[in-house]
């Protein structure tokens, strides 16, 4: 088997080499700029990417309020782990939870004063280091193809997660 050669096993085709390179070089370039940008929001604002994507969803909810479920299902984690997340934002001030009055059982975030105003400062700051970090550093045809890259694997990660 050559280096351009898919390998078999159990009748699916596994990566070649220059695929697997392709992936790992992704992989730790998005782990990087990930890093990079969380330290970034981190010494500007003190806020987590955690703590910038519940703002974001909550800043752009109908009344700046969201039920918990549909909140982590727009941010793409696991209820626990938003449970867990919210508790220590809670504290912080930047978001309150009451009871949902429409569904029993049901809890509802809402954004506060504080953490609007602490998501507010952060936005600048954290739109030029996306900027700078990412956009810059590639050209307008990529940036399209990044885009499409991205919803290629979304759209792929939806299909099987309905499965």
């Amino acid at each position: 088997m050559t280096e351009t050669t898919p390998a078999r096993r159990g009748g699916r085709q596994l990566p070649t080499a220059e695929e697997l390179r392709i992936w790992r070089n992704f992989i730790e370039t998005t782990a990087a700029l990930s890093a990079r940008l969380e330290s970034r929001l981190q010494g500007d604002s003190s806020l987590s990417t955690g703590d910038y994507a519940v703002l974001l969803a909550l800043s752009e909810a109908p009344d700046q309020a969201m039920r918990s479920s549909a909140l982590a299902a727009h941010i793409g984690w696991e209820r626990s782990r938003l449970s867990h997340h919210l508790r220590r934002m809670e504290r912080r001030g930047l978001i309150r939870r009451q009871e949902c009055p429409t569904v029993p059982r049901g809890a509802e975030v809402l954004l506060t004063a504080a953490g609007a105003e602490a998501f507010g400062t952060a936005t600048f700051p954290h739109l030029r280091a996306i900027r700078e970090l990412f956009v810059d550093a590639l050209t307008p045809e990529q940036i399209v193809a990044a885009g499409e890259i991205a919803a290629a694997l979304r759209a792929r990660l939806d299909e099987q997660y309905e499965d």
